[in-house]
């Protein structure tokens, strides 16, 4: 989203709030006090325009570590889920699509990336979501108990044949062993946390049902709105990414285009077509504001009031991977809304996930290349 040029983004020289919106943003009119665009943002390690999901939520340099092709560092939902996922059944959530390239992105299985740098596996489907949160175990309580014990048998015996091998290796060979023990340690927190969990049934939402198999493009997005809306009312989880399925989207418009040809849009065809993705993608937006909105708490305020929602990607038009396309919008991290924000070019993005995360309450100094909080940002 974000590619055509004159689609989605406002004029630079008009902030505040009496900016125009775009012809593509007028599904998102009726919230327009409820969330913020922000210009001038980038990652400038980024340099890899065809990895639009990759460093997103790093800011890290690929070549970060000496002697790799390729490394990353710990996402900014992640950061965030090690302090909020105690309390919940899942530390986080990562909603991903199939064909992760041919939708449009880049190295990863997620937007999710550990403490390590490793990509966190992501749900493909609305149906793989709905039973991972809301289905009844299928084995009994025994028979989860006796595998999370076998887990731990598996890996002690791991952890001392690894430990057997330590002071024969190498520098580096030591580095790899370290994180090959970090690994472990995360399967040990994970089934720690299963154990926690294992009396405690999984939540029911009213209405909610098993969605329908083969949801593609426009009924996808909507259903996984629904499931994360759903993971977040029943406090399943606080932290969620979602990776969408562009080149699904755009089959389920009818449009036949290859949604990589329309990241070089020109006047005809191409550049329709990625109007009406960019207009498509936001009305479903609003509609997921809509029901963040409608969901109400015991006080009375909305779950729309207690989240910090942010829709955009690492690249723009023609790959380039300056003034990514940023929306924020909810009240959860005390954000200014309703404003158009036009940064400095090249301010870095990591601020706006260091700002966020701050605002949220969450305890991090730093986050990829952050140089500090946006005053501008902040209400």
């Amino acid at each position: 989203w974000g590619n055509a040029p004159d689609g989605y983004l406002p004029d630079r020289k008009v902030v505040g709030r009496d900016y125009a919106l775009t012809p593509s943003m007028q599904p998102l009119a009726k919230h327009k006090d409820k969330f913020s665009v922000i210009q001038g943002l980038h990652h400038r390690h980024s340099v890899e325009g065809h990895w639009a999901s990759t460093f997103w939520l790093t800011g890290a340099s690929r070549y970060g570590k000496p002697g790799s092709s390729f490394s990353n560092t710990i996402s900014a939902d992640q950061i965030a889920a090690k302090q909020w996922g105690v309390d919940t059944r899942f530390a986080s959530l990562q909603l991903d699509c199939a064909n992760a390239y041919v939708n449009g992105h880049g190295v990863g299985l997620s937007l999710a990336w550990d403490d390590q740098g490793k990509p966190m596996a992501g749900l493909e489907n609305p149906v793989m979501v709905f039973h991972k949160l809301f289905s009844a175990e299928g084995a009994t309580l025994e028979e989860r108990q006796a595998a999370i014990a076998q887990g731990r048998s598996v890996l002690d015996a791991l952890k001392d044949d690894a430990a057997d091998v330590r002071r024969d290796l190498s520098a580096a060979d030591a580095d790899k062993l370290e994180e090959y023990f970090q690994s472990i340690r995360d399967i040990e927190t994970r089934l720690a946390r299963e154990e926690q969990w294992l009396t405690v049934p999984k939540p029911t939402v009213p209405g909610l049902k098993e969605p329908e198999k083969g949801l593609v493009g426009i009924a996808e997005i909507t259903m996984m709105y629904d499931l994360a809306v759903a993971a977040l009312r029943t406090d399943s989880t606080r932290v969620i990414t979602y990776r969408q399925p562009v080149q699904n989207l755009l089959n389920s418009m009818g449009l036949s285009v290859e949604q990589h040809s329309m990241t070089h849009p020109s006047p005809g065809p191409l550049l329709e077509a990625a109007h009406a993705r960019d207009k498509q993608q936001l009305e479903l937006l609003a509609g997921l504001i809509d029901r963040l909105l409608a969901a109400k708490e015991p006080d009375g305020s909305s779950l729309f009031d207690h989240t910090t929602l942010v829709f955009g990607g690492n690249t723009r038009t023609v790959h380039m991977v300056d003034n990514c396309p940023t929306l924020v919008a909810g009240a959860g991290a005390g954000l200014r809304l309703g404003e158009h924000i036009s940064l400095p070019d090249k301010t870095p993005l990591c601020n706006l996930w260091l700002t966020m995360l701050q605002g949220s309450g969450v305890k991090v100094d730093a986050i990829g290349d952050s140089t500090g909080t946006f005053d501008e940002l902040q209400a």
